[in-house]
């Protein structure tokens, strides 16, 4: 009698069936009790991260901050691309009580929902001036590093908690969260005008709260089977050397040209979207403006873009949804040099750049989120992928750090048809992986491992 084999960790998942690739058993993988706790905790992770790298600097610029300044500021979000460096820690570390309780996954977020509500208060209570931005710098750096560990525990949850097929849905539903998320911020820049800044990140502040309590009703993903580790050096070993191995290991020769490619990729929006809100506020855009576009009108269109980024990837795949996102990028991006020339402040100018940007977004962002979650392992979820959006986040923000200086050096319209062509290297790239790249390189093969009931 033979055995039945043990599960092979590198091989790639059997391909979808034509049927299986029908838009209609596209459209059902969204009709499922997970993906609405998905939409949650991209609502979560979305919020904090819009409060600061995107409102923050609204405010700043009212209060007389120049732009050079403003564009460093942005480092604070560096957070976001450092956190592989503690990834491993919410991937394996229980905390005392609160594991038990709710699980691996559930208790890190719960702590970085606590987290991002302190850092909120502490930026609503402080007074930002030219001269006085310690305070703000504070409460901002809290903010970064609790909205990033959340950032790692819902990565880890979601790639655990779907097939490597559910993967583009999840990447969609994620999307929709978070344009949730710029949908919310975007009344808080409402709510700022009729109020204050304070009001609107203790509003903020009072949101988290709220998905705090939410996390309680999402269900935890299975557990996966690791080794057990001996002391520290095992430890360390079993938690961050042997999860970077195993992803290094599997690219092989592949490695480079795919991190190239992740790092790449969005540079082009990243770099333009710091100015966005400066350039708003120069062409004479009221708060109530901006805020309702962006939180009325603009999110439909990301959440538009999202879906049929998801839907081409699980109908076409993921190379050419890439392509096709990052081709739009280019030519939506440009978009906002058209608006640096208008002279006067009509919303529907503002409305006709958001909109073709945004639906830009929502495809380049469920493709480039699915084809790195198809990349990492989940033997070893949160620190693979954390892995990876560090290391296009980081080299990103960098450059982006720099974008007020280039801002004021060309000016606003050739600022942003600069940034739209920093787009023009991942295109090569990404054909040449399409073209010769190993499955793995291509998001189509996922190493996987046998979940154990929890």
């Amino acid at each position: 009698m033979s055995e039945t084999p043990a599960p092979d960790l590198h091989s790639a998942p059997a391909p979808l069936s034509g049927q299986d690739r029908s838009f209609v058993h596209a459209i059902r993988s969204y009709l499922q009790p997970k993906m609405l706790a998905m939409l949650l905790l991209g609502l979560g992770s979305g919020l904090p991260f819009m409060m600061l790298a995107s409102k923050l600097s609204r405010w700043l610029a009212e209060v007389g901050v120049d732009k050079s300044t403003i564009g460093f500021f942005f480092w604070i979000s560096l957070a976001y691309s450092l956190k592989f460096l503690w990834a491993p820690v919410v991937d394996r570390a229980r905390i005392p009580g609160l594991t038990a309780w709710l699980g691996q996954r559930r208790s890190w977020m719960m702590v970085a929902v606590l987290g991002t509500m302190v850092g909120m208060s502490l930026i609503a209570n402080s007074d930002p001036r030219p001269d006085n931005l310690l305070p703000l710098v504070i409460g901002a750096f809290v903010l970064a590093y609790s909205g990033a560990t959340l950032d790692i525990s819902v990565d880890a949850w979601r790639i655990e908690s779907g097939t490597n097929e559910e993967q583009a849905s999840f990447a969609a539903v994620y999307q929709l969260g978070y344009r949730f998320a710029i949908m919310l911020a975007g009344y808080a820049l409402v709510f700022a005008d009729f109020t204050s800044w304070r009001g609107a990140y203790l509003a903020s502040a009072v949101v988290m709260g709220l998905i705090g309590l939410l996390i309680l009703f999402v269900r935890e993903p299975a557990v996966v089977e690791r080794r057990a580790v001996t002391g520290f050096k095992d430890g360390l070993r079993a938690n961050v050397v042997e999860p970077f191995l195993d992803l290094f290991t599997r690219l092989g020769r592949w490695l480079i040209p795919v991190f190239a490619l992740i790092i790449l990729y969005r540079l082009s929006d990243f770099t333009m979207g710091v100015m966005t809100q400066p350039l708003y506020e120069e062409l004479g855009y009221s708060k109530t403006q901006v805020g309702l576009v962006q939180g009325t009108f603009g999110p439909w269109p990301m959440i538009a873009g999202s879906f049929i980024g998801g839907l081409l990837a699980i109908r076409y795949g993921l190379m050419r949804t890439l392509f096709y996102g990052a081709i739009i990028m280019i030519a939506t991006n440009a978009a906002y040099a058209w608006l640096a020339l208008q002279t006067d402040a009509a919303t529907w100018k503002l409305l006709v750049a958001i909109f073709f940007d945004n639906i830009a977004l929502g495809i380049v962002g469920t493709g480039f989120i699915a084809y790195m979650s198809a990349i990492a392992s989940r033997q070893f979820a949160a620190t693979q992928y954390a892995l990876m959006t560090s290391a296009w986040s980081f080299f990103n923000k960098i450059i982006a750090g720099f974008s007020g200086l280039l801002y004021e050096a060309v000016g606003s319209f050739l600022f942003f048809l600069i940034t739209a062509g920093f787009g023009i290297p991942a295109i090569v790239l990404l054909l040449y992986i399409w073209r010769f790249g190993s499955p793995l390189a291509r998001g189509e093969a996922q190493p996987s491992t046998q979940p154990t009931a929890p």
